[in-house]
């Protein structure tokens, strides 16, 4: 039993010597930690430091919300305008067809002069009262795809060279810089 004492005493001893040293650190650290009431530390921040920091804050806040505005105001006004400057596209888009059936109606054989004349007048009232909403037709001089589509495609020879419209089956309009409709053309290829 003597051994197990001994042991027991070491380890007693070792503990004691740890609680001590550990004791130690502590009170080093607690020391750093402690504000010194010295000059060392940072004065209080004074009530007129402490309203003039919540002035440049709300100054910030007022200065960002200011400019958020004015871009929300910039927005709108640009929505306004694209709406305003596009506002008849759906009209048009319901028009196109029955100008479509007054050009058909002009080609049929057999028109009394007066009809036809008729049929004229009211295909160009259409057309200019959609000129005067920015509709205009398509550019027929060259194969574009983004304005054209090719329903058909017949060899090229010297006379006609390739992606030139050989014939419009019906044409395209556009509303300012937007497509309506793609004209449908035949195309030499």
């Amino acid at each position: 039993m003597s051994k197990k004492k001994e042991e027991n005493k070491e380890q007693e001893e070792i503990l004691a010597d740890q609680e001590e040293v550990l004791e130690e650190v502590i009170e080093d650290i607690v020391e750093e930690e402690a504000p010194e009431t010295t000059e060392a530390t940072e004065p209080e921040k004074s009530e007129l430091d402490l309203a003039n920091e919540r002035a440049e804050d709300f100054e910030n806040k007022y200065l960002r919300a200011h400019a958020e505005m004015q871009n929300i105001q910039r927005r709108s006004n640009e929505e306004r305008q694209t709406l305003q400057r596009y506002r008849s596209q759906d009209l048009a888009k319901k028009i196109l067809p029955s100008l479509d059936n007054l050009e058909r109606a002009l080609a049929v054989e057999g028109l009394t002069d007066d009809v036809k004349k008729g049929l004229e007048m009211v295909q160009d009232s259409l057309i200019q009262a959609l000129k005067e909403e920015g509709v205009t037709e398509v550019s027929m001089e060259s194969f574009d795809p983004n304005y054209h589509m090719a329903v058909q495609s017949i060899p090229a020879d010297d006379d006609n060279p390739a992606d030139s419209i050989a014939q419009v089956l019906q044409k395209g309009y556009q509303l300012h810089e937007r497509l309506l409709r793609p004209a449908m053309v035949v195309v030499y290829n």
